[in-house]
């Protein structure tokens, strides 16, 4: 008589034995792309998906407007960073000056972000959300807060602190300095501390 795999027959009649299973085999299957040098496409893909749904939610808002995530972006910053010169959201951006160019000039004349001579040299144009700008920039980041917080809700208590970590060791070494002024000094203890609690939990 042929031998029986007991356990692929139980698994499909009890859903927490076949969870289980699959969990198992999928673990095995890291390990041996790990090993073979396989990319780690499940974290690739997710990645992918994540910023998809998280940059869709605000796209429905923004094409009643006729912009795009470009416009999003070019507002996110402005708001958050208020009298940023436009070489410095360059440099976040990391795109070429024609194309803020065309991006801002349609967020200005449409009264969403207003351009001010600086006080020292009035050659430097220094940008600020209008009050019309604020409300839609408020409105985009309140609909990404949402699915953020509903993902974290779903983690584990220490989730948001290894989230935070995670996000901030993608960015290129070089540039965490400059990202972790940009945050300001208690987020990014909130991020130095969420390293600090991930290590303190592996070794305990």
């Amino acid at each position: 008589m042929a031998d029986v795999d007991f356990m692929t027959l139980t698994s499909f009649t009890s859903p927490a034995l076949a969870k289980a299973e699959t969990t198992r085999l999928a673990n095995i299957r890291d390990v041996q792309h790990a090993a073979d040098g396989i990319p780690p496409y499940d974290l690739i893909e997710l990645l992918f998906f994540a910023y998809r749904d998280f940059t869709a939610d605000p796209d429905t808002v923004l094409a009643d407007f006729d912009f795009g995530r470009a416009h999003h972006r070019v507002l996110h910053f402005v708001d958050r960073n208020p009298g940023i010169r436009v070489t410095d959201l360059l440099a976040i951006l990391r795109i070429t000056k024609q194309s803020l160019g065309r991006v801002l000039k349609q967020l200005v004349d449409e009264g969403f972000i207003d351009q001010r001579p600086g006080p020292l040299d009035r050659r430097q144009r220094l940008l600020h959300t209008t009050e019309k700008g604020q409300a839609l920039a408020g409105k985009l980041a309140a609909m990404q807060a949402r699915r953020i917080d509903a993902a974290i809700e779903a983690l584990p208590d220490t989730g948001a602190e290894v989230v935070r970590r995670f996000l901030f060791q993608m960015i290129d070494p070089d540039l965490r300095p400059e990202v972790g002024r940009m945050l300001g000094p208690a987020a990014l203890c909130r991020v130095q501390d969420a390293a600090r609690q991930v290590e303190d939990s592996s070794e305990t």
